[in-house]
């Protein structure tokens, strides 16, 4: 199964792509879309929606999963991520993806070990159980350990979604 993970934002969405078989996890690729700061938010929705078409297109994933929105101080910058993030899940459903949804601290669990793990600590965890993959950036990076954390929920009975 073909597993495309998705860190939405607005400036920059990362993604990755793995397959799993079974436990056995593999890199296929990843990257960050990004959205011109000039332009306005309408026309940096649509960019992000019609990058990600193409990125399905190309790729064809059988599942996608995000991360849950978080509060964050300013809430300009909440409001924007959760529109980028509705893109995100729109574009991944109107293409015929199931689309898991996973708390910080679930994906952190998951990948680490541990909840309350630090980015550097995931960011490892993450070129481990994927090795020899050439991660695009910190957003490619926290995209892939969604999609390792819907691949672990996947092949458990106790499937979240």
């Amino acid at each position: 199964m073909r597993i495309l993970g998705l860190d939405p934002g607005l400036a920059t969405t990362g993604w990755g792509l793995i397959q799993a078989e079974g436990n056995r996890l593999s890199h296929i690729a990843n990257g960050q879309l990004t959205t011109k700061t000039s332009a306005g938010l309408p026309q940096r929705l649509a960019s992000l929606g019609d990058q990600l078409d193409a990125l399905i297109a190309e790729h064809q994933p059988d599942s996608a999963a995000v991360e849950e929105v978080f509060v964050n101080q300013n809430p300009q910058s909440t409001l924007k991520l959760g529109q980028a993030r509705g893109v995100v899940i729109m574009t991944a459903a109107r293409a015929g993806i199931d689309v898991g949804e996973y708390a910080a601290r679930l994906v952190k669990k998951a990948v680490v070990g541990v909840g309350n793990a630090e980015k550097a600590q995931v960011h490892a965890m993450v070129a481990r159980l994927l090795p020899g993959a050439k991660i695009a950036g910190p957003d490619a990076a926290d995209a892939l350990a969604v999609a390792i954390t819907h691949a672990h929920h996947l092949a458990t009975p106790r499937r979240i979604a």
